[in-house]
């Protein structure tokens, strides 16, 4: 079971940030806090970068990052090498990224998705677990092309 997460965000996204950063320490997670830390205008690859890194440097187990749509976000987080950040918008979504794709950080949009939702969908990406078998060729594909 992952301890360490690392959590980002834009300023749309500061809100979900912080709310994820409550309710993770409430669970019992280490939680690192990537920025940003103001609702003043930033650029989401910085924050993307930063979590993605801290898992690549072996800071933390996952990433979880947020935005005002999730998919600014998640486009930066697919760029650092290593990085399966998905875009999830519901429990299931969180909790596939997980079983199907070995997601390394999952990402949400802010305002896209209803405040009420946050909890559940953080709760379906930290008890996901990845199923391997058949999911894991696609992986090794994916691993592949961040070489290339």
């Amino acid at each position: 079971m992952p301890q360490k997460i690392a959590v980002g965000s834009d300023h749309a996204g500061l809100p979900a940030k912080e709310a994820a950063k409550k309710y993770l320490s409430e669970l019992g997670y280490e939680v690192e806090d990537k920025g940003t830390a103001t609702a003043e205008s930033v650029d989401y690859p910085d924050y993307a970068q930063a979590v993605g890194n801290a898992i690549n440097n072996g800071e933390a187990d996952l990433g979880m990052l947020f935005c005002g749509s999730g998919i600014g976000i998640s486009m930066a987080a697919n760029k650092v090498s290593g990085i399966r950040a998905a875009l999830v918008w519901n429990e299931e979504t969180a909790r596939l990224a997980r079983e199907h794709n070995n997601a390394n950080i999952m990402c949400m949009g802010a305002r896209t998705t209803p405040e009420t939702e946050w909890n559940t969908i953080l709760n379906g990406f930290l008890t996901g677990k990845y199923l391997g078998g058949r999911h894991q060729q696609r992986i090794d594909k994916m691993a592949i092309m961040d070489k290339e």
